[in-house]
C-alpha cells in the first residue's frame, strides 16, 4: 500500500514538474528542460556502474556519472546555443578514445582490471548517455514543438501507468511468461501498447496542424502507429533494464525515487522511447 502511494505521488508531482519545465520555461531551446535530461542520464549512469560492479564490470561511480551526461550535454550545446552538430560525435571519439588510452601505464592487478573498466565505461556511455541524446534532439524541432516533447512525455507515460494499471487489475492470472520479469502480465503488456496507441492518435487528432503527414497515411492512423511503435520501445526499454538487474543480482538500480527504485529503473522506457518517437515522427509527418 505504501509503495502504491509513493508512485501515486510521483505521478501526481514529478510528472507536472517535468511537464512545467517544457511548458514554462521554453527559453534557448529548452534548456530548462534539457538540463534535467543531462542530470538524470548521469545519475543514471552512476546507478548502472553499481549494476555492472555485480558482474566486476568496475567503474568509479562519478566517472561513469560523467560519461553518462556527456552526450547528451553536447547535444544540449548544439541545440541550445548553437555549437557545430560535429560536437557530439568529437566528443564522443574524444570520450572512448580516453577510455582505451587510460589503462595504459597500468600494471599488475590494475592492468587486469583495465579491459572490464573500459567495457563499463562503453556501456555507460550508450546506455543511457547516447540514447538521452535523442530527447534532447526533440527541441532541435523548429515547429510545435512543445506539443511535440508533450506528446512524446503522454505516449511514454500513458504507457507505463497503462501497464502498471492494467496488470494490477486484471494481471494476476496471467504473469510470469517473460522468465526475466515475473510480475509482468500479458494485461499488462496489452494496456501498455493500447494506451499510447489511442494516446498517439488522439494528438493527431486533437493537433492536425502540427501531426501533418508526410506519406499516403492519413494524420490519425500514423498518429497511432507513431504510439504504438513507442509504446513497444518504451516496453522494451523497461525489460532490458530488467535483464541488467536480474543479472546483478538487484532488485533495483536504486533507493532515490520513494515508490519507482532509482532513476535508471524510471528513464529506461522514456531512454528506449526516444529515438523511436523521434525518427517516427521524422518519418511519417513534416517535422
Amino acid at each position: 500500500m505504501k509503495k502504491m502511494v509513493q508512485r501515486l505521488l510521483i505521478f501526481f508531482i514529478g510528472i507536472p514538474v517535468i511537464f512545467s519545465l517544457v511548458i514554462f520555461l521554453p527559453f534557448y531551446k529548452y534548456f530548462a528542460f534539457n538540463i534535467a535530461v543531462v542530470i538524470f542520464s548521469a545519475l543514471g549512469a552512476a546507478e548502472l556502474s553499481v549494476l555492472l560492479a555485480q558482474k566486476k564490470l568496475r567503474i568509479i561511480k562519478i566517472e561513469a556519472a560523467v560519461l553518462g551526461a556527456v552526450p547528451p550535454a553536447a547535444m544540449l550545446l548544439t541545440v541550445c546555443f548553437g555549437f557545430n552538430d560535429l560536437l557530439l560525435p568529437a566528443i564522443i571519439a574524444v570520450a572512448v578514445a580516453c577510455l582505451l588510452m587510460s589503462g595504459i601505464f597500468s600494471r599488475g592487478e590494475a592492468l587486469d582490471d583495465s579491459i572490464s573498466r573500459i567495457a563499463a565505461g562503453f556501456a555507460v556511455l550508450l546506455y543511457p548517455g547516447i540514447l538521452m541524446t535523442w530527447i534532447v534532439r526533440l527541441s532541435h524541432l523548429e515547429k510545435n514543438t512543445s506539443i511535440i516533447i508533450l506528446t512524446f512525455l503522454c505516449i511514454v507515460f500513458s504507457s507505463d501507468s497503462a501497464a502498471w494499471a492494467a496488470g494490477k487489475l486484471f494481471g494476476r492470472k496471467n504473469q510470469g511468461f517473460i522468465p526475466v520479469s515475473q510480475s509482468k502480465s500479458i494485461a499488462g503488456f496489452t494496456g501498455g501498447l493500447i494506451v499510447p496507441t489511442l494516446v498517439g492518435l488522439g494528438a493527431a487528432l486533437v493537433y492536425p496542424e502540427v501531426f501533418i503527414p508526410d506519406h499516403s497515411l492519413n494524420a490519425p492512423v500514423a498518429g497511432a502507429v507513431l504510439g504504438l511503435l513507442t509504446g513497444i520501445a518504451g516496453t522494451l526499454g523497461d525489460l532490458g533494464e530488467s535483464v541488467i538487474k536480474r543479472s546483478s543480482g538487484l532488485k533495483d538500480s536504486g533507493g532515490i525515487i520513494p515508490g519507482r527504485g532509482g532513476v535508471l529503473d524510471s528513464i529506461d522506457s522514456i531512454t528506449f522511447a526516444a529515438p523511436v518517437f523521434y525518427l517516427a515522427f521524422r518519418l511519417f509527418f513534416i517535422p
